[in-house]
């Protein structure tokens, strides 16, 4: 992080500190009086809510993740205009700005802040994001997840020689709720919840997904040697 933005936030938070102690109170009393607010559009600033947006994709071009993703999960014969990578992290990058369907592409696509912070001249629209998903088999979605291995490696090399010492693994069940309750292998919990149960195999160490079983019942029908899914 550059010095000067770490001031910054160093002063930012001495201020903030100081506002919310007690012995500071000013007396005011109703504490929320809303002051006259002025909206302003500004000509060269530019704002967006997922500020956290730029370390991840810092993070993703440091891994090379976006080149091992294609390499890997090879979809189309051609990459006009977008490669697969571009559809997957353009899904990623939807869930991390809070996004939780396919439909609210159409509103990161509309802002021109998000598009900047991507070095995007556009986005695949929530039709296009679809006909990507469709296109999915269940042997693209294991070599989907070996590129994000790939780039896990590449982490773990990066870490101390007694990172390598000891793995806790831990696997257990969790909820995916979904908004349909027609989706096929969908059902519902205890809590009324409708969504997918799949199992969950993770690195206790780091909280890492490391691998994941979904549609049960498929596995038990096609067995494992059919199903890279059941791995």
């Amino acid at each position: 992080m550059k010095q000067n933005i770490q001031q910054k936030l160093s002063r930012r938070e001495r201020r903030i500190k100081q506002r919310i102690d007690k012995a500071n109170w000013s007396g005011q009393s109703p504490m929320i009086d809303p002051p006259s607010i002025q909206y302003e559009l500004a000509d060269r600033v530019q704002a967006m809510t997922p500020g956290g947006l730029g370390v991840v994709q810092q993070m993703v071009k440091q891994l090379d993740l976006a080149r091992s993703i294609n390499r890997r999960c090879p979809i189309f014969k051609l990459q006009l205009p977008y490669s697969e990578a571009d559809h997957v992290l353009n899904i990623a990058y939807n869930v991390l700005a809070g996004g939780s369907c396919l439909e609210h592409l159409e509103l990161r696509r509309q802002d021109e802040a998000y598009l900047n912070a991507l070095g995007a001249e556009r986005i695949p629209d929530p039709t296009t994001a679809g006909d990507f998903c469709r296109r999915f088999s269940n042997w693209n979605i294991f070599l989907l997840m070996e590129s994000f291995h790939e780039a896990r490696l590449k982490v773990w090399k990066q870490q101390p020689d007694s990172f390598l010492d000891l793995a806790i693994i831990e696997a257990d069940g969790t909820m995916v709720e979904t908004w349909g309750e027609r989706k096929e292998g969908i059902g519902m919990n205890y809590k009324g919840q409708w969504g997918y149960h799949p199992l969950v195999m993770t690195l206790a160490n780091t909280r890492e997904v490391l691998s994941r079983i979904i549609h049960v019942k498929s596995c038990k029908k096609e067995g494992p040697s059919r199903n890279p899914l059941c791995l």
